[in-house]
């Protein structure tokens, strides 16, 4: 018998991602961007969701490390899988960071689920890259997601627990910097939506993630 999680990654495979066209502009306007000035080589990754995206100055976060920016807002896992070969890919980085997959959850998609799609990610990002180091920035905390947080703890479990027999791959837990001794979320980490983060917040991560960076 076929196992649950090879039935989930087969399901994402064959349903496509057709959806994820709507990011397109934005994937064109990185394509601009590198015709202007052309992108360094060897370089650390950062793609995923507006978490990536709206991280303000990142590179001064990380000194002396070169680091590319290809986060788009509101990305689901299964979009970065689409365009993998066009903001993860054709740059050749020796390391991809990647924070997606609430945005998966906040959809609606169970936590297996998204441990699937994370699971079809990583695995063809492996194949193309072989000798790039993977790091996952754990799913976080975010306020205006509470109803979402035993979903987002069960799939944190999952791709810590499936990365940890990987090599050269990290899971990255950013969540205990985020949360006050009662468990509960931070306040001044998030914006007024309470969903995206202030400045306070990248520096916790940048914090914790720094040590990562390759």
């Amino acid at each position: 018998m076929m196992k649950p999680l090879l039935l989930l990654l087969l399901l994402v495979a064959f349903t496509g991602y057709a959806q994820t066209h709507r990011f397109e502009p934005e994937i064109k306007k990185f394509e601009e961007a590198d015709k202007q000035t052309p992108p360094p080589t060897n370089a650390v990754v950062f793609t995923g969701s507006s978490s990536i995206r709206f991280w303000d100055n990142l590179s001064d976060y990380f000194p002396g490390k070169t680091v590319l920016q290809r986060g788009f807002g509101g990305a689901k896992l299964s979009d970065v899988r689409y365009y993998a070969d066009r903001v993860i890919v054709r740059y050749q980085p020796k390391q991809v960071i990647l924070y997606a997959g609430e945005n998966d959850v906040a959809a609606g998609v169970s936590a297996r689920e998204t441990y699937a799609r994370f699971v079809d990610l990583f695995r063809y990002v492996r194949k193309q890259l072989p000798k790039a180091h993977f790091t996952f920035i754990s799913l976080k905390p975010s306020p205006s997601r509470r109803k979402f947080r035993p979903v987002v703890e069960e799939t944190n479990r999952h791709i810590r627990r499936f990365l940890s027999r990987r090599r050269n791959a990290d899971f990255v837990d950013i969540v205990p910097v985020m949360l006050q001794p009662n468990g509960e979320p931070i306040g001044d980490l998030f914006k007024v939506d309470s969903l995206h983060m202030t400045k306070k917040g990248y520096e916790r991560w940048g914090e914790v993630l720094r040590p990562f960076v390759k």
